[in-house]
């Protein structure tokens, strides 16, 4: 079992069911406000070189909930890779705290923080792979749908980090995926390559939205531009316009389809507020998820029951 969490790919199915039956019972838990503290006089850092409102406070929330302190390091407080040698940072914060936590730009930083930590490493999002939100999204598929049978999950935007989370998971989990985008905007070959050897799932790229989406279970965006990519921002609105979720997308699919989004939503461009506030949205149900999600994930490589 490995310590760290890094990729959806290095757990197994099994695993990854586990960690989501373990989800679903601290979310009731923590609801019923239950007296659940597995980090008693526990710590938890927090490493952002990438700043984000959902991921502090779903992970802050949900670590002092279960009995421990989070330490929030921002972009001023630890300059990752650049002021101090990550091999450094991690050996050091292995002797101060419990777990580590590290939300980054650079892909191989994660790696290297866990390679030179005794403690668990959670990677809370880099430029490659957005490992958490995953868990989280497809604990709320399984809630709303009560099965992850016959799943597809039609994916429109940039093939980015999200994507490569999905195709991994895809490598676990049986479903058609589609990532439907503008030409020059696909994920990671190697990590489709992932999906095609594994045999599990099928994958679809598809350059045109409308056929998409038809059959989906999920409709799932993600905004145009992230975060280092604003400069390019007015560019990429003009080149993803035609793969906005609207009204019109969402009812052609000929089924009652979920729509997901991992937020921050810009309403407008990658998705109306038609959408967003639609019966078939259930974003702010996969944005709770996050924390419970996450709550698991630390159990789990803590090696605590619940």
């Amino acid at each position: 079992m490995p310590k760290h969490f890094l990729h959806i790919s290095d757990y197994d199915a099994d695993d990854i069911w586990e960690i989501l039956h373990l989800a679903k019972e601290l979310k009731t838990k923590f609801h019923g406000k239950d007296n659940y503290k597995p980090f008693q006089d526990r710590s938890l850092a927090m490493i952002f070189a990438k700043p984000s409102a959902r991921t502090r406070v779903s992970f802050e929330t949900g670590f002092e909930w279960m009995g421990g302190h989070a330490l929030f390091l921002g972009p001023n407080d630890i300059g990752i890779g650049k002021r101090e040698a990550i091999k450094d940072i991690s050996r050091l914060f292995s002797r101060y705290n419990d777990v580590i936590m590290a939300r980054l730009f650079d892909h191989q930083h994660i790696i290297e923080l866990a390679q030179y930590a005794d403690i668990p490493v959670i990677n809370g999002l880099t430029d490659y792979n957005h490992p958490c939100q995953i868990i989280a999204d497809i604990l709320t598929v399984w809630e709303h749908r009560g099965n992850l049978e016959d799943l597809k999950i039609a994916y429109l935007g940039d093939g980015n980090n999200i994507v490569h989370s999905w195709l991994q998971l895809a490598t676990k989990f049986p479903m058609h995926f589609v990532c439907s985008g503008p030409k020059g905007y696909e994920p990671d070959m190697e990590t489709v390559q992932m999906v095609e050897d594994g045999g599990l799932s099928s994958y679809e790229l598809s350059h045109e939205p409308f056929s998409a989406v038809k059959d989906a279970d999920v409709i799932y965006t993600d905004v145009w531009a992230s975060m280092g990519q604003k400069e390019e921002a007015e560019e990429r609105e003009r080149i993803f316009e035609p793969f906005q979720v609207n009204g019109a997308l969402l009812n052609s699919t000929g089924k009652e389809t979920l729509f997901m989004h991992c937020l921050p939503a810009e309403r407008g461009r990658e998705v109306t507020d038609e959408v967003m506030e639609s019966k078939n949205s259930i974003v702010f149900d996969q944005a709770e998820n996050r924390m419970h999600a996450q709550n698991a994930i630390m159990v789990y490589l803590a090696g605590h029951s619940s």
